[in-house]
């Protein structure tokens, strides 16, 4: 893999990452107060740093497998969700580093929906690359 390619992988996870610490701390600082009182939109909030993490941390798998483009790619992206969703899933049954304080089942909803919707893009993007012809 050339250093560009290389180069392009680091920073466009750079970047994801930055969106995933702008998201959760926008929720946190902005959303959560602003709509604490509506009774069905408080545990859209409180899931939403699950989807939006098991999502954008997942989309790292994504990156990677379009940008080099490996025999295995969908494996990658596959196992890569999956590892998340894992991971985030015992970090919701057991705290390991304090994001969570107890147990939701729509924490882990969220995060298996964020997980699901990453391999879902890179599946478009596969798609959608098939389709672009080549210049």
């Amino acid at each position: 893999m050339s250093n560009r390619k290389r180069l392009r992988i680091i920073l466009t996870n750079f970047l994801l990452f930055g969106l995933l610490y702008g998201l959760v701390s926008f929720n946190k600082e902005v959303l959560r107060p602003s709509f604490n009182d509506a009774p069905y939109i408080t545990p859209v909030l409180g899931s939403f740093p699950n989807f939006i993490a098991a999502y954008i941390i997942s989309l790292f798998f994504v990156n990677g497998a379009l940008t080099m483009e490996p025999k295995h790619s969908r494996l990658l992206v596959s196992s890569g969700s999956l590892l998340v969703f894992a991971v985030l899933t015992a970090e919701e049954l057991k705290p390991m580093w304090g994001a969570s304080t107890h147990y939701d089942f729509l924490d882990i909803l969220a995060s298996g929906v964020g997980s699901l919707l990453a391999i879902a893009t890179y599946e478009l993007a596969v798609v959608t690359r098939r389709r672009v012809p080549s210049s």
